[in-house]
This record gives C-alpha cells, sequence and structure tokens, in this order.
C-alpha cells in the first residue's frame, strides 16, 4: 500500500529540492546596487497621481460578493448531476442554500453593496 503513494513522495521531494533552487538562481541574476523607482507604472504613460493610492471598498465588495456567487455555482453543479439520485431531501437542501443565498443578495442590494457611482 505504501508503495502506491510513492510517486506522491517524489513529487512532494522534487518540489522541495526546486524551491530553493529557484530562490538561488533569482538571488544570481537579479540586480544589485540599483535605486528601485518608485513610480507606479501605467504601460509606458507618465504617471497620473501617486503610487499609494487606496481603492474604493466597493471594490472590495463586489469582488467578494461575485465569489460568493461564483461558489454557488459550483455546488449547484454537482447537485444537477446527481439530481435524480438525491430526491426530495436533496432539493430541499438547495433550495434552503439558494434561499440563504438569496437573502444575502437582497441584504447587499437593500445596503447599496451593488450600486456603482
Amino acid at each position: 500500500m505504501a508503495f502506491d503513494y510513492f510517486h506522491i513522495l517524489i513529487f512532494a521531494l522534487i518540489a522541495a529540492v526546486f524551491f530553493p533552487i529557484l530562490l538561488g538562481v533569482a538571488a544570481l541574476v537579479s540586480e544589485r546596487g540599483v535605486k528601485k523607482d518608485l513610480t507606479a507604472y501605467e504601460c509606458g504613460m507618465e504617471p497620473v497621481g501617486g503610487a499609494w493610492v487606496s481603492p474604493n471598498i466597493r471594490f472590495y465588495v463586489f469582488a467578494l460578493i461575485f465569489v460568493i456567487f461564483d461558489v454557488e455555482a459550483l455546488f449547484v453543479f454537482p447537485w444537477a448531476v446527481q439530481f435524480q439520485t438525491l430526491g426530495l431531501e436533496g432539493y430541499v437542501e438547495v433550495m434552503v442554500f439558494v434561499g440563504l443565498l438569496f437573502v444575502g443578495l437582497i441584504y447587499a442590494w437593500r445596503h447599496g453593496a451593488l450600486k456603482w457611482e
């Protein structure tokens, strides 16, 4: 049985050796003594404003809402594949799951998290 996991051990050993080698190569080829330019890079154009501008919190909230509903889709696909074998109990459980996410969407909508101004 231990022989079945031998390839995983080999993969882990290769990864454990490969990581320090990559760090060593990066240290060898990196430039030393060069002053870093701390201006923001904007596709070759002259930067406008400072580099330390914090973005609006709405970007993060919108991204989190997207991730939540993306994960919902990930959970609904396997359920749809096994729909007939899960029966009524599986249907009720998924409807509760989707209902809770719908309530969360309504909550976010009412509190203005989906407004893009």
